[in-house]
């Protein structure tokens, strides 16, 4: 899992990088709201904590810049020294997911980016199988089946299909995709992803009248959208 930490403050930023990679995340640190802004257009995260207060571009106005991509944010911690009710409120109306004032207890900050995630995101099972629609995960023999009829997969291509339906609607990054599934391989070519995407387009049979399809996010990534009655079953799942 990879969270983006905004503040202007350094300290701070060390601070609860130190904290976060103890409970086992990978933590990318910005300073300067164009920074961060300029990655996200390019990387996948999983969660932002952003800061209220910073110079030029306040936190909120961050939120805001984030929503107007065409990138679904990922869930959103507001961090800040603001404690009334009315900065609560403006807040979450912002658009971010929870509210947290500094300082911070550090077992409470972490229980806190814990359970929001586990709140908005699809965790993956690391036993039974997952049912998406008319497929069926299963990770204990690397294998998908199509309305009941299993299709063999390569360990790379199942944990592709993994990645992609327990984040499906949400486009994620080649580089957040080659780190999940290939692990730190900086010499590794775009094109091994890409003839990955081909064969699980292909094999899987992702077009609408099977409930999702793959599309490619030009200059960033991928998005396996769900279609029609498989969009609203999950938008009810989420209720």
């Amino acid at each position: 899992m990879q969270v983006a930490l905004l503040d202007d403050d350094e300290t701070h930023n060390a601070l609860t990088r130190g904290l976060l990679e103890a409970a086992g995340w990978d933590c990318v640190c910005f300073t300067r709201p164009a920074d961060f802004l300029a990655a996200f257009r390019r990387q996948t995260f999983d969660l932002v904590m952003v800061d209220w207060n910073m110079p030029g571009m306040d936190g909120l106005q961050v939120i805001s810049a984030m929503g107007e991509l065409p990138i679904t944010p990922p869930p959103v911690l507001l961090v800040t020294s603001r404690s009334q009710e009315s900065d609560v409120v403006a807040g979450l109306n912002a658009g971010a997911d929870d509210y947290i004032v500094k300082p911070v207890e550090p077992s409470v900050l972490v229980a806190r980016v814990n359970a929001l995630v586990r709140r908005l995101s699809k965790t993956l099972s690391a036993d039974g199988p997952e049912s998406f629609g008319r497929y069926r995960l299963d990770p204990a023999s690397d294998a998908v089946s199509l309305n009941g009829e299993t299709i063999a997969m390569t360990a790379k291509e199942f944990a592709l299909a993994r990645q992609l339906f327990a984040h499906a609607g949400r486009a994620l990054s080649r580089d957040y995709l080659l780190q999940k599934i290939w692990g730190q391989r900086p010499d590794l070519e775009s094109r091994t992803l890409d003839a990955h995407v081909s064969r699980l387009r292909s094999k899987l049979s992702l077009r609408p009248d099977n409930g999702f399809r793959l599309v490619t996010v030009y200059g960033f990534g991928y998005r396996l959208e769900p279609c029609q009655e498989v969009a609203a079953s999950m938008s009810l799942e989420n209720l």
